[in-house]
């Protein structure tokens, strides 16, 4: 079989976040189970794993039927093994788990955490697949201005992650 690299879209609920990331065993299930368990009590997730050897299978978890539906179909679009897909539902945020998920340690990697548009740049070979790397969201239209940087200030104060 002939290389390609393709951008592959992923998609999951709207206003929803993902994280994409690779690791290196099979465990990463339960771990990152574990981690949005312990880090957001209650928040609804799904989660897949691409798994890369023996029999190859995504492996789920996740306590929402819907986000863990997301997580498998992003899975099986890329087709890359080793890597997994997190989807957060809303109201919860990639940045109350993201330094746990970093700290796990199957995990090699997170390629991204967004909730913007998102491309998974994949390579597919005789042998499998692989991501190379994201494209998060769009290209930058200009420089901030003060009415931008009101903006973002406005919106770190409205999320609660900014005081005064």
């Amino acid at each position: 079989m002939e290389t390609s690299i393709a951008a592959v879209q992923l998609e999951w609920t709207k206003d929803a976040n993902i994280v994409v990331g690779q690791s290196h065993f099979i465990k990463t299930v339960e771990d990152i189970a574990e981690i949005m368990a312990g880090s957001v009590p209650g928040a609804k997730y799904g989660l897949a794993f691409n798994e890369a050897s023996g029999p190859c299978l995504v492996r789920t978890e996740g306590n929402d039927a819907s986000l863990i539906e997301d997580a498998k179909a992003c899975a099986l679009a890329t087709g890359a093994g080793h890597t997994f897909y997190l989807v957060i539902g809303p109201g919860a945020y990639p940045i109350n788990v993201l330094d746990r998920i970093k700290a796990c340690p199957e995990v090699c990697r997170v390629f991204c955490a967004t909730a913007n548009p998102l491309q998974a740049i994949v390579a597919r070979t005789g042998q499998g697949s692989g991501i190379l790397g994201v494209i998060d969201g769009f290209s930058p239209a200009g420089i901030e201005d003060a009415e931008g940087r009101a903006d973002r200030i406005g919106m770190l104060r409205r999320f609660g992650y900014k005081f005064a």
